[in-house]
């Protein structure tokens, strides 16, 4: 996570959440693509209605990821969505990896 990202997700309101025009400001991007990455599954806003949709911190980071990727590879936003969803997979295998690592060295302390 860059210096930037830190900094904006700090300005978030104390549960992290964002309408969809303050993401759309943050991310420098118009809010008719935010919801086409709605539409897609890659941004998931709680609340029923697009008045009550709020968007998570987390929400800056896929926007931007979706952004690279088609910028840098010409990702259509379906190949973004596949991206994404194998990139959150992939952090969570780390993640189960490195508990079960540290589970393991502890272990071995013992």
């Amino acid at each position: 996570m860059s210096r930037k990202d830190v900094f904006e997700a700090e300005l978030l309101d104390d549960n992290g959440a964002m309408t969809l025009a303050e993401l759309a400001r943050r991310c420098a991007t118009d809010a008719e693509w935010l919801l086409q990455l709605v539409n897609e599954g890659i941004l998931v806003p709680r609340g029923r209605a697009l008045p009550e949709w709020r968007f998570s911190h987390t929400s800056i980071w896929r926007v931007r990821r979706v952004q690279r990727l088609q910028v840098d590879l010409g990702v259509n936003l379906a190949g973004a969505a596949l991206a994404l969803e194998m990139l959150d997979e992939l952090e969570s295998l780390r993640r189960r990896l490195a508990s079960l690592e540290s589970g393991r060295e502890t272990g071995a302390e013992s």
